[in-house]
């Protein structure tokens, strides 16, 4: 078994040297395409181009290596892609290759890890030996499959959570924007440069929403658009309304200022909702850590007393 080691080892370097190889071929030349572009279109127009990104989310892929990724794996239905693009928008993940970008570090993953796995229980010092080698391997390719998704699915809720926190303030300075005179589409752009520092999340959101109407969307795709990217209850009842207010031609100050107190209500009526539970969470410590330290101490005297007198007296010594 010593002397399998050694070629164990090389191969299993070779084949993590190769990985890292492709992967740096293919950043590569990702990267030097990404700059040609670039180039090509220049100033004012690149600018342009990179903030409005968002819209062309469905371009044709032109790396062949990502084509090939695409064409042999499950991003090949176009179903299950939009799926996943959807679910790395709202991670936060939106870039227009995120999908091919998912799949390859989760086979990078799924293969790395088994691969480590084994190097690291292979050396003579391990006394992890035969089967279990394969059962870790298998254990270390299941991980690698499932930490992706795991990931996402934790980055999508702690930013939707996020989100709907930052929203009601951001919702305030709109109403100020709107009473003051400004437009609902530059209120949008003001909102999103006003609180970028504090709300960096609604911040980006607001900011692409004013790319896409400066590209050409409708004003209710594009707030769709954001309701679906976010998934946030409150946003989506924001779009609803301003919608609707737009349809009936009914004044939009009103409409943002009542949303805006609703929705303050609804943040003290949750906050009172954490505090009422405070005195039910505390319960658990108390019958758990509290309350039996409490039993004890004023059950010792008794129970001391019972040992040094009824106990002799039942055996006979007394």
């Amino acid at each position: 078994m010593a002397t399998m080691l050694p070629p164990l080892e090389l191969v299993i370097e070779a084949i993590i040297f190769l990985m890292v190889v492709a992967a740096t071929f293919a950043i590569a030349q990702e990267t030097r395409r990404l700059m040609t572009q670039r180039r090509r279109l220049g100033g004012q127009e690149a600018a342009a181009r990179a903030s409005s990104a968002s819209l062309f989310l469905g371009r044709a892929v032109e790396n062949r290596f990502f084509q090939w990724v695409q064409a042999s794996t499950s991003i090949s239905d176009s179903q299950a892609r939009q799926k996943l693009r959807h679910d790395l928008a709202m991670a936060g993940f939106d870039h227009a290759f995120g999908p091919i970008w998912y799949v390859i570090i989760r086979f990078a993953l799924a293969i790395g890890l088994p691969l480590s796995l084994l190097l690291l229980l292979s050396l003579e010092t391990s006394s992890i030996k035969g089967p279990t080698l394969v059962f870790v391997a298998l254990a270390g390719c299941g991980a690698g499959l499932l930490l992706p998704s795991k990931f996402v699915a934790r980055r999508a809720a702690a930013r939707r959570k996020q989100i709907e926190f930052e929203f009601p303030d951001a919702l305030d300075l709109m109403v100020v924007c709107v009473e003051a005179g400004l437009g609902l589409d530059a209120t949008f752009i003001r909102v999103g440069e006003e609180v970028r520092e504090s709300h960096p999340r609604i911040s980006h959101e607001f900011r692409r929403l004013s790319d896409e109407l400066r590209a050409g969307r409708s004003r209710a795709e594009a707030m769709r658009t954001m309701a679906e990217r976010t998934g946030v209850a409150g946003i989506k009842a924001f779009v609803a309304l301003v919608i609707q207010t737009d349809a009936l031609g009914a004044s939009i100050a009103q409409t943002l200022r009542t949303y805006s107190s609703e929705m303050r209500e609804t943040r003290f009526l949750r906050a009172e909702e954490r505090a009422m539970r405070i005195p039910v969470l505390m319960t658990i410590p108390l019958v758990t850590c509290i309350l039996p330290v409490i039993v004890t101490a004023l059950l010792l005297p008794v129970i001391i007393d019972v040992t040094r007198t009824l106990v002799p007296a039942l055996l006979g010594k007394g």
